[in-house]
Parts: C-alpha cells; structure tokens; sequence
C-alpha cells in the first residue's frame, strides 16, 4: 500500500487555522483525492468539527488535550478515518496554545508509523495584526497584548516551522506586510515565510502545493522550557458551551450571533480579559440540511465577523460557543452567561453544556529530539 499524507497546520489561535484546513481539504477533494480531517481541543464540543462536518468533509475529533499529549488518540483517529473513508491525505489541526509538534507528533510518526504515512513540512499561521503587534512593528503598536509566558508559547510555535504562513493579508497594507515578513524572517531562519489569503484565495496554490509535494526535512529540534510551556497555557483561559435556542416565531442567525459575539466581547473588555480567539456556530434543529452559520471575534478591538450565514430564518438551532481568552475561566463563564440573559426575549436560550477550565500540564507520549 502507499502511504498516506500527514499535514498539520498549526498556529496560534485566532490565525486562521480551520479556514485554511478546509480550503486545502476542498482543493485536494477537487483533484480527486480522498480526505480525512482532524480537530484537536482541551475541551469538548468544538465549532471546528461541526463546521469541517457540515461542509461534508469525514472529520475525527480528538478531545482532552492537545496531539503530543494524545498521540495514541491521534493513531486512533487515523485508524477510524481509513475504515469508513480510506483517506489517502490526513489535515490535523493541533490545538491553538500548543507547541513542540514536532518533537512530539510528526517525529513520531516518522520513526513508529513511517511506513504507513508520508509527513509535510510543519505549516505555523500567523494572524498579520497579532504578529505584527507581538513584534514590534509601530504601525500596531497599540492594542491588548498577552504577557512573556503566552508569548513563549507563540515564538516557540514559529520557531519550529518549516512554513511560516502569514494568513488574512488583504488586513495589512503592502510596505506593512513586507515589514512584517522581513522580521519573520530575520527572527525564525531555519523556516520558509509564505503570505496567503484564505479569504480571497491569494497565494494558497503556492502553499497546497508546498504541504501535498514536499516531505519534511529532518534537523534537530529546538529546546523547550517545559515549565514556562506549562505556566503559560494556564494562564489561559478555555471555555465550551452548547446551547439550545428556540422561538415562538422563525429568526435571523446573523442578528442573533453578532449580539451574542458583541455582548461577550464587552464584558471581556470591562474585566481587561485578553480574548485569543472567540468562535461560535449555529445549527438549525430542521431545514436548511447541512447548512451553518459561524461568527469570529480574534482580538479585543476588532468587530465580530460573521463568515457564513443560514439562507432562511428558524424557530429552533444549537449554538456552540468556543472561548479562549487569557483570564480566569469564571471571567468567561460570566461573560457568556450575561450574553446569554441578554438574548432577545423572543429567545428561549437552555445551557446544555459548559466546561471552563484552565489546560494541565503538557506531558507528551513521546518526545523524539532527533531521527539521525
């Protein structure tokens, strides 16, 4: 049998990374290849699973921790995925606050699974305002910022690339960008700096192309400080909820997700929580098959973004709400339970489901440094 692709594309939170999975998983299913996908959470219910399924793709979820500290689970999805579809191109995506993939996760697979799959260079997305404030540049020089120890956690994913893809390029003017991408450059050498726009498509044929032709180079891997690793996830906090909506007569998702989104979003601001990515679905209960509609929040000051809306109104729908953001979890479980007392009286909201928590440790199955 020939072996299998594995690409990962990585990325700190908020920079784009489902977007772009389900792109490329779309262009290769256009070239006729068969596709798996798979998510990767701390915690349970993910928007990113019920947006890949709805747009049909086969899709495993791996919940309680990022890959390096479920790789068996990760094995196993594969596994899941190759008996009901035989993909013959695996897309992870790792968890937004993780690092040393590859140490952890495609140097294991390489050593203990080598022959049944085929690894890609490591892809890291960059969200271009994120970076571009992390970094210094005095065009984004105001604006919330995460403290050292969570930006360890983002230099250390960068450093490991082999890809460095700096995502949402049309956000930035063009001298910006190429400032921005010069640092990059200059700060991680070992790793090749792309630009793309998943939103408008530019520059992603570049990439696919790069992540379906080319194999990972082996190099030693770099250090990492496990403790600060650790300090820094917990200083995040992860929120996962599922509610059930319902209404005496049919409603708009748009109107009702951006009051939701905006609601969130003030009361995070009036605690000074940093929010990393905010994310939320809606799913129609009858009707409109396969159809969803999603809202993003990535940074404090800018405006929820509704990227896909339902064609009609509906009476009844379940929203799933993924909120990450560096504060205490009780900060964000009081934010959404405001939003939610403040829905629209026309609005039944039922909490089904809510975890808050802060991520353990990082404690990885295996921890391969170098494959010489």
């Amino acid at each position: 049998m020939s072996r299998a692709r594995y690409i990962m594309i990585g990325g700190f939170l908020g920079a784009g990374k489902t977007t772009c999975v389900a792109a490329l998983a779309q262009n290769l299913s256009d070239a006729g290849r068969t596709v798996g996908l798979i998510t990767n959470d701390q915690g349970r219910e993910l928007v990113d699973t019920a947006m890949l399924r709805a747009k049909g793709f086969a899709t495993e979820e791996i919940p309680g921790g990022c890959f390096c500290c479920r790789f068996n689970s990760l094995v196993d999805a594969a596994a899941k995925l190759t008996e009901s579809t035989r993909p013959d191109v695996f897309i992870a995506e790792p968890v937004g606050s993780c690092t040393d993939l590859v140490a952890t996760v495609t140097y294991p697979l390489r050593r203990i699974y080598g022959d049944e799959f085929s690894i890609a260079p490591l892809s890291v997305l960059v969200d271009p305002i994120r970076a571009a404030r992390i970094f210094g540049l005095n065009c984004f020089n105001e604006g919330g910022q995460f403290s050292e120890k969570v930006i360890y956690i983002y230099r250390k994913q960068l450093e490991e690339a082999d890809l460095i893809v700096i995502n949402k390029t049309d956000l930035l003017e063009a001298d910006t960008l190429a400032a921005l991408s010069e640092k990059l450059t200059t700060e991680f050498p070992n790793a090749e700096v792309l630009q793309i726009s998943a939103r408008n498509g530019e520059g992603l044929n570049e990439w696919f192309t790069r992540i379906t032709d080319a194999e990972q180079i082996a190099r030693a891997v770099m250090e990492v400080d496990y403790k600060l690793y650790a300090e820094g996830e917990a200083l995040l906090g992860w929120l996962n909820a599922t509610v059930q909506l319902r209404a005496t007569d049919p409603f708009e998702a748009q109107p009702v997700l951006q009051q939701f989104a905006a609601d969130i979003q003030a009361q995070l601001n009036k605690a000074s929580a940093e929010i990393a990515h905010l994310k939320m679905t809606l799913s129609p209960d009858a009707g409109l098959d396969g159809q969803v509609a999603i809202i993003n929040l990535v940074r404090n000051d800018f405006v929820p973004e509704l990227s896909a809306d339902l064609d009609a109104p509906i009476e009844s729908a379940q929203l799933i709400i993924n909120l990450r953001a560096e504060a205490d979890p009780e900060t964000l479980k009081a934010a959404v339970q405001t939003a939610l007392a403040n829905a629209p009286q026309t609005l039944t909201t039922t909490l089904d489901h809510l975890e808050h928590f802060r991520p353990g440790k990082p404690e990885p199955t295996h921890r391969i440094t170098d494959l010489g």
